[in-house]
């Protein structure tokens, strides 16, 4: 088969998809990886054919996702010139292949796949479906409302979804001589078949959905190209000492509060006699503290396959990766989310015992800080819950999973 893979994001959306596209290509078949221009790098690594996306600035607004001085305006305007560039650059690449895969992001990958008359596989990272159990992932209060019901708030998103998009889709559309939409927030769920590429034991799945899906488990990216010797001064700082290390990091976003937060973690990680590793990502989170003392500021990307398995915990944002690469290491987390799902995957460790309910960076005070930092270190719940879900995980296969359904589109075709 001929295949065209379309994702943009930050490395927990594009790392699942260099791994899925190696594993096709292994396969036998032509991929091509339409992809944003900072991974460009990644993609030569891997020997992938791919083609970079015409408006990419990516990486500047997740760093701003967490800046609530930002607004949404931004967001808004890029999505709707992300829009219009994916309908002018992906129908002639759709021509040339047999099946479109892209990510529940891409709002202008069903149209495309309606103008070339191709199967259109969407994936999600969380159970971004339409039901009546689960509220959209992006909702920021995850828990069950006896007035917003998930049924509601999902009409609500449909709502903001087609406010943001449907203006800009109908647009393109029309030009490509398609029927305008009259509802482009559920269109893309019922025109594709959806895949959730998360594990059935992190996240939940939905009896109710009515749509078409499937679930396989979170691709893992265990093959990237990493600095051996950065990686090797990381486990010397590990093994230096037998105390407790802990690895803090907000990933791709960025807070106002960041720097204050990790000096604050830092009192109390010596409070409590722990080392601390602080993982710098995009926003270079930390990296005005990396002479303080026990603590070790990696600002190199290595797998988290590598580095999770020596550490005792973990602190993050809650990216649908991280949060899947610390489960699959058997270790207890705590997450403190700021965008997107990262409500949704705190609430699922919770509920899961996997760790203490997450922490709201701007808000928790010192002794709440300390309190819970020590039972996600302390607590043989958590080890013990830990344990059990890496297990489960380690044991999906996710990869062929996805690459047999894949395949098994080939009947359609």
């Amino acid at each position: 088969m001929k295949i065209l893979l379309v994702t943009r994001g930050s490395q927990g959306d594009i790392y699942p998809y260099l791994t899925i596209a190696a594993a096709l290509v292994k396969r036998g078949h032509k991929v091509i990886l339409n992809l944003p221009q900072i991974f460009e790098k990644e993609a030569q690594a891997y020997q992938l054919d791919y083609v970079l996306q015409d408006f990419d600035d990516i990486q500047g607004m997740v760093s701003k996702a967490g800046d609530k001085d930002e607004g949404a305006k931004p967001y808004l305007k890029w999505m709707r010139d992300v829009i219009d560039a994916q309908f002018k650059q992906l129908v002639p690449l759709l021509k040339e292949h047999d099946v479109l895969i892209a990510t529940n992001s891409e709002f202008a990958a069903a149209s495309v796949a309606d103008y070339c008359g191709k199967p259109f596989i969407r994936t999600a990272f969380a159970p971004f479906i339409p039901g009546r159990r689960i509220p959209p992932p992006i909702f920021p209060y995850p828990k069950p409302h006896p007035v917003f019901t998930p049924r509601l708030i999902w009409k609500l998103l449909n709502i903001g979804n087609n406010y943001m998009t449907q203006k800009t889709i109908n647009k393109n559309r029309v030009q490509l001589g398609l029927k305008p939409l009259k509802n482009c927030g559920y269109y893309s769920t019922e025109r594709a078949f959806n895949y959730m590429l998360y594990s059935r034991y992190l996240g939940n799945t939905d009896s109710d959905w009515k749509y078409k899906w499937d679930i396989g488990g979170y691709c893992f990216n265990d093959a990237l190209h990493y600095d051996a010797d950065a990686y090797q001064e990381l486990l010397d700082f590990i093994q230096r000492e037998q105390r407790p290390v802990i690895f803090f990091t907000l990933g791709s976003c960025s807070a106002k509060e960041s720097d204050a937060f990790c000096r604050r973690l830092i009192n109390v990680c010596r409070q409590l006699s722990f080392r601390l590793i602080i993982g710098s990502g995009w926003s270079g989170t930390g990296k005005s503290l990396e002479n303080e003392k026990d603590i070790f500021l990696l600002t190199h990307t290595i797998p988290h396959s590598l580095i999770f398995p020596h550490c005792d915990a973990v602190m993050h944002h809650g990216g649908s990766g991280t949060t899947h690469s610390v489960a699959r290491s058997g270790k207890p987390q705590i997450i403190m989310p700021l965008i997107i799902d990262q409500p949704y995957w705190a609430y699922r460790v919770q509920q899961l015992e996997l760790g203490p309910k997450c922490i709201k960076i701007g808000k928790v005070s010192d002794k709440a800080l300390k309190e819970k930092v020590n039972d996600l270190v302390t607590n043989p719940v958590y080890r013990k819950n830990a344990t059990k879900v890496a297990g489960q995980m380690r044991d999906e296969h996710s990869v062929d999973n996805f690459c047999d359904f894949i395949e098994s589109m080939a009947d359609k075709i």
